[in-house]
């Protein structure tokens, strides 16, 4: 297994809409297994592929404390089950340092395939549906910026630009 590289904001990068995975084989759950790896290391409690510039629809997440419910989404589809706003500070590994309220359906359906291709659903609700949301969001190009107002999302945007140039 191997931690990769996540991108960050502002990368044009993550506004790449993921495609479909057509086929699920070592190769994607090898990946699986290292986007894993990369989350738990990070530290974060969700990871899309195209945070790590595989734009495919690939999500992992463990909610949990002790690391004990890996989850994987593969193709993944959302409906909304109830219009009750969920209000959640959300962070994003794409965006480090940055905790910003955004409103989300508090309880979905989502269907997906596991990482062995088997079709499965199930209707979270609270964190884990926002966090579902949230990296579905990254699979469609959207960032948890992108749910505020323009003025934080520049301010962000500038502040991480700057510590890009004082890395590189």
């Amino acid at each position: 297994m191997a931690v990769l590289e996540i991108l960050e904001f502002p990368d044009p990068r993550l506004r790449t809409v993921a495609k479909p995975v057509e086929k699920v084989d070592d190769r994607v759950r090898a990946l699986i297994d290292d986007m894993f790896e990369t989350m738990y290391d990070a530290p974060g409690i969700g990871l899309a592929a195209s945070q790590v510039d595989i734009h495919e629809q690939i999500i992992v997440i463990d909610v949990s404390e002790d690391r004990s419910t890996p989850l994987v989404f593969i193709n993944p589809e959302i409906e909304v089950l109830d219009q009750e706003i969920f209000q959640y500070d959300e962070g994003c590994l794409s965006v480090p340092g940055f905790y910003e309220t955004v409103e989300r359906p508090k309880h979905i359906r989502v269907k997906a395939l596991d990482r062995n291709g088997q079709p499965f659903a199930m209707e979270p609700e609270g964190l884990l549906a926002v966090c579902i949301q949230h990296e579905q969001d990254h699979l469609l190009g959207k960032l948890f910026v992108d749910y505020i107002s323009t003025l934080k999302r520049n301010r962000i945007r500038n502040k991480l630009e700057k510590q890009h140039r004082r890395q590189a």
